[in-house]
């Protein structure tokens, strides 16, 4: 024997309870036909089982339906009535109550919170529930509800199923409204924390019940029409989703983009309701269709209404046909009187509507799964074991371990939780030209399959709200581009937010980035921070203008050095050549050949062995310079000395002495370099904190001490040559060139001096082009202030030279 509880009716009479007597049965109102299919249902699984003879030979299934009327504590009473084997009777009957034998399973009940109570209560009795439409993910669980089983997926997958599917569409700004039931309530839970993980945020989310007040219906519209988000997500019952739609015509609230659950995304009695065309273009799960042969032709094939009738299914044949009984009031305008003997030829309404036939499988399936549980209990071959004592613990073990497939070759099983399989079909409502809306299947969803490949939707023939072909936009705030970040906006949803512009160095690549990530030191943003692009590199080179033109001037002082040089070696035997020891002279030509020609190491891309060359190379060439200049001036001091009677200063200071003289002072600058080579030298170097764009390529120092004591005996050497010359800058006119060695020093230290800052506060390219600039232009004070005067008296006033006039001269103003 199996139960059913089914609710052929939706709707009950309020009654005030005094309390002074039994309450009286509720009385049922508002008929619903598909309580009559799932029956129809049911029947006709039962005689096609007691018509096999491969599934329960020689035994016959019988049933035991009752109407829970969408009732709870009607759905626990009749649930009691089958547990215990009681016959539900009237509070008022005096019938002795009688004790058939109890079922072996229920079929039931279609809404959760019937099934939860129904669960509750005959649990500890171990009898079977299976339901066909109870989706609540909270009846999974297995210590509250140990005998719940069902044949449609928990909301578990479809409320996550959901939250992928708004994800899909780049929806992130929804609102929600459920059934304040535990359909409702848990499915939206769950849907709500799933969307959270996937960065979907609920404008609002409110709930209802059919019975609700209309003052709380209003707060709901009002909150509708408050709302900027476009798209409404709901978990409702098709009877809630009536009362809201009428709601939302009186208001003029039309447009929105509806996304459904299984509850009513394809009954066609929602879409015939929705006359206004307000769901049009929704979206939403629903059971994978089916087709079960011989079903509908059974389900239509209704037998003579007899004289035996109850007051239920005479109400059920006076709806369907719309006509009365005699027995009945005089019938209304436009009804003709009852036979019994109807057929539903021509008859169109929600009992002939076949498009819930999914569900109807879900039925059938959960007949089929007691069957093969009694089936394997009492050891069916060709025939069953009549002597096995059925046992409710037993038959509930067995069907939790059963796997069959139907005739139509689907499997049937049941997990740990008494779940079914999730697979759902992606369904869109497509208005047609005659006002009918298509169940169009636009996807599938597989939650047995891996996360990324559980969503397949066809975007393309998808329409949505107001006839339209292009997906809704319903976002707080757009999408942040490449090279912004999101900043959340304060006391709102993390989906409302600003979009801020990367700051310099830093990147965002992705839309709706909410960080920018900083770029490689050897890299920099581009203008649009979306992408790091390789620095420039900055050295001082030869291509650009003012390499070039430092370039030019070493080598226009290398010429000139040359040109001097030669001059003076074509006039070496002269007396202004020979006057003031031309070897030192030469000597200091070849150093300023070389001081000009170090500063071009100074140019092109720093390697290591142009670092480690351009400043020893500068600081050994200029000591060797300046020490031929200081030997110049000693000279000429002894010189004068040694004009004086009876001195003997010059064989102290003689050609030797001043030979050594200038070995020495340029050893002691070799030794230098050498410890600062050795100890810590310089090496190329990318500074990246100049400039945030840019990469200057420059020699680091390696030793601060290193160099500033390179640049600082060269300095004291020039103090030194600087102060002798002053000494000497009063001696006779024609003998004397401390005054030119004395200005040349001048302009030698007043370069160096502001060298210097110039040196410390320059950027990049710039310090070295200092650097270069202060070696020639104290390389061109020297060759100019030495030299030039010189190459003027032997090129131009070559009168004047010769030894007459300047010893004469030279007495005369002594």
């Amino acid at each position: 024997m199996l139960g059913g509880i089914f609710s052929f009716n939706l709707l009950w009479k309020d009654r005030q309870d005094t309390y002074m007597h039994k309450p009286l049965p509720l009385q049922c109102t508002s008929l619903n036909f598909r309580g009559f299919q799932y029956a129809q249902v049911m029947l006709f699984a039962i005689e096609e089982i007691n018509n096999s003879t491969d599934l329960l030979p020689g035994i016959s299934l019988g049933y035991k339906i009752y109407d829970a009327c969408a009732s709870i504590s009607r759905g626990v009473r009749v649930a009691l009535a089958l547990a215990t084997g009681n016959e539900l009777v009237s509070a008022l009957s005096g019938t002795a109550c009688t004790r058939p034998a109890p079922v072996q399973a229920i079929m039931g009940e279609t809404f959760s919170s019937p099934c939860m109570a129904i669960a509750t209560v005959i649990g500890p009795f171990h009898i079977p529930l299976i339901s066909h439409f109870a989706t609540c993910a909270c009846l999974s669980d297995k210590t509250k509800y140990p005998s719940f089983l069902r044949t449609i997926p928990s909301d578990y997958y479809q409320s996550r199923a959901l939250a992928q599917l708004v994800k899909h569409f780049g929806w992130t700004w929804v609102g929600a409204i459920r059934t304040n039931d535990d359909y409702g309530n848990n499915g939206m839970a769950t849907f709500t924390e799933t969307a959270q993980q996937l960065g979907i945020c609920l404008e609002y989310s409110v709930s209802f019940f059919r019975t609700d007040p209309p003052d709380k219906m209003q707060k709901i519209i009002d909150i509708i029409k408050a709302s900027t988000s476009k798209v409404i997500v709901t978990f409702l019952s098709p009877t809630e989703l009536y009362v809201i739609m009428q709601e939302l015509f009186h208001h003029n609230l039309t447009g929105y983009q509806w996304v459904g659950t299984e509850a009513w995304i394809f009954d066609s009695q929602t879409a015939v309701n929705d006359r206004h065309h307000i769901l049009d273009g929704a979206i939403g799960l629903s059971i994978p269709k089916a087709h079960v042969s011989g079903m509908r032709e059974f389900m239509l094939d209704l037998k003579p209404l007899n004289s035996s009738r109850n007051k239920l299914f005479t109400e059920f044949w006076e709806t369907l046909f719309n006509c009365k009984f005699k027995q009945s009031k005089s019938p209304a305008v436009n009804q003709s009187e009852c036979t019994g003997h109807e057929d539903l030829t021509g008859v169109q309404n929600s009992f002939t509507d076949m498009s819930l036939m999914p569900i109807f499988y879900n039925v059938y399936k959960g007949v089929y799964a007691v069957a093969h549980a009694l089936h394997s209990v009492l050891s069916c071959n060709k025939t069953c074991n009549n002597k096995v004592q059925l046992n409710s613990f037993t038959i509930l073990q067995r069907i939790k371990n059963i796997r069959f497939k139907t005739k139509e070759g689907d499997e049937v099983y049941f997990n740990e939780n008494g779940d079914p399989a999730a697979k759902y079909e992606i369904i869109n409502w497509q208005p047609t030209e005659n006002g009918i809306v298509d169940f169009v299947p636009v996807g599938l969803y597989d939650a047995s399959l891996p996360a990324d490949k559980q969503l397949n939707v066809k975007n393309k023939i998808i329409i949505w709200a107001q006839n339209s072909q292009q997906v809704p936009l319903s976002v707080c705030s757009e999408k942040c581009p490449p090279g912004t970040r999101k900043v959340l906006q304060k006391g709102k949803p993390v989906c409302c937010y600003d979009c801020l512009r990367c700051a310099e160095g830093e990147i965002s690549n992705i839309t709706d980035s909410i960080t920018c990530v900083s770029c490689d030191p050897e890299f920099w943003s581009n203008e649009r921070k979306d992408a790091c692009v390789k620095k420039e590199a900055e050295f001082l080179s030869y291509e650009e203008i003012m390499g070039a033109l430092l370039t030019a001037a070493s080598l226009t002082g290398t010429c000139m050095t040359a040109l001097v040089a030669f001059i003076f070696f074509r006039y070496r035997q002269t007396p202004i050549v020979r006057a003031n020891n031309s070897e030192l002279s030469f000597l200091l030509l070849f150093s300023l050949t070389l001081c000009f020609l170090c500063s071009l190491t100074f140019i092109g891309r720093p390697s290591e062995w142009s670092c480690m060359l351009r400043h020893t190379a500068f600081g050994i060439t200029f000591v060797l310079c300046i020490s031929c200049v200081l030997g110049k001036t000693i000279v000429v001091l002894m010189a004068f000395r040694a004009t004086l009677p009876g001195s003997n200063v010059m064989k102290w200071f003689g050609p030797a002495q001043q030979r050594l003289s200038v070995l020495g002072f340029t050893l002691i600058q070799v030794v230098i370099c050498i410890l600062w080579l050795t100890i810590s030298p310089p090496f190329p170097f990318k500074n990246f904190k100049t400039f945030n764009d840019k990469i200057i390529l420059e020699c680091a120092l390696g030793s601060a001490v290193g160099f500033w004591a390179v640049l600082g005996y060269i300095g004291l050497l020039a103090k030194l040559c600087f102060f002798l010359a002053f000494l000497a800058r009063k001696l006779p006119d024609n003998f004397n060139e401390a005054k030119f060695i004395t200005f040349s020093m001048l302009i030698f230290c007043a370069v160096w001096i502001t060298f210097i800052p110039a040196y410390v506060s320059s950027p990049g390219k710039f310090s070295v082009a200092v650097e270069i600039f202060a070696i020639l232009a104290s390389s061109f004070g020297l060759l100019i202030c030495v030299f030039i005067p010189k190459c003027y008296i032997i090129l131009l006033k070559p009168e004047k030279n010769t030894k007459k006039n300047m010893m004469g001269k030279g007495r005369s103003k002594s």
